[in-house]
């Protein structure tokens, strides 16, 4: 079922929320339409960033934030995924280069991000088209959806301060930094919470640069002390 429709069901069957609205009876609700044109307009004006930025600005600008918890969450999409971009490879012989021959290695989003890019570089650097992907929830599954990653910077208490939406297919550590400067702009914060998606030296090295204390899970896979045998 479309979300409008949703919504408008909600409206019309919960009094509290309609009047909130500012609809006293059922047959005040506006029909699919109006709201499609005023979402569009809300998106445009970019309605829901600046009404949100006014309240955070407001409600934080005097006080000092203790936890700010990364993460990412699914956003799930009626759209046809982009096709997968493959880079041709350069078949080479095996074996040691020879000495007129440069191998030019790719580099890193994330070392490219702490290598001089401006924020806005960074944001546009990033992938953002619709895409097909996986991620593990809480409980150790794996999960599979078409559309987007919503990467959230949340106060304790679980208040959203900055939000970067993103391709499915993109690891979250490379949204990390720029998120972790979006944030850094608006509120002033002590720790970094993320778990072990996050465990890149980078990411530990910028977070200290902006004052804060990075506490981060362990990747398994990069600490051999966590290999059992």
């Amino acid at each position: 079922m479309p979300t409008t429709r949703m919504l408008i069901e909600r409206l019309g069957a919960d009094i509290k929320i309609r009047r909130i609205c500012g609809w006293e009876r059922k047959s005040d609700i506006p029909g699919e339409s109006t709201f499609s044109r005023a979402f569009a307009e809300f998106y445009n004006n970019r309605l829901t960033e600046r009404v949100q930025k006014a309240l955070i600005t407001d409600c934080y600008k005097d006080d000092i934030i203790g936890h700010l918890s990364r993460d990412s969450t699914a956003i799930k999409a009626r759209e046809k995924p982009a096709k997968k971009v493959v880079e041709e490879k350069v078949k080479r012989k095996p074996g040691r280069s020879k000495q007129d021959e440069i191998v030019v290695k790719k580099t890193r989003r994330i070392v490219k991000q702490v290598s001089g890019m401006s924020l806005k570089e960074m944001q546009d650097d990033l992938p953002k088209a619709c895409d097909m992907g996986l991620k593990k929830n809480s409980k150790g599954n794996t999960c599979h959806w078409i559309g987007y990653k919503l990467h959230i910077d949340a106060a304790d208490g679980g208040i959203p301060i900055r939000c970067l939406l993103t391709s499915v297919s993109m690891h979250d550590s490379q949204a990390s930094i720029p998120l972790a400067e979006m944030s850094h702009n608006r509120v002033n914060s002590l720790y970094d919470l993320m778990d072990s998606a996050y465990d890149v030296p980078e990411i530990h090295e910028h977070s200290k640069k902006l004052g804060h204390i990075p506490i981060i899970d362990k990747n398994a896979r990069r600490n051999k002390e966590l290999h059992f045998n």
